[in-house]
């Protein structure tokens, strides 16, 4: 087996309201950073994974994220691996 870092990049869906990239937006408008128009809040989660492959690393990331890391409803994630060791 093999140990992955993985990152996985969690944000609010398209189209869905996101109150805290709105409170942000209005804070740095605030503080006259006007040429800010659009501000969404995700977070970053960093994982180390033991797999045999990159394709499982990923699809255990996946299954994470399907089952607690994500809320699929509300959140897109994105999953991204940097070499095993």
């Amino acid at each position: 087996m093999n140990a992955y870092q993985v990152e996985v990049r969690i944000t609010p869906r398209a189209g869905l309201l996101d109150p805290e990239g709105n409170a942000v937006q209005h804070a740095l408008t605030s503080l006259e950073f006007d040429g800010v128009e659009d501000v969404r809040v995700g977070r970053l989660i960093r994982l180390r994974v033991q797999a045999d492959s990159e394709t499982a690393a990923r699809d255990a990331a996946d299954a994470m994220c399907r089952r607690l890391l994500a809320n699929p409803v509300t959140e897109d994630y994105e999953i991204a691996l940097a070499g095993g060791r």
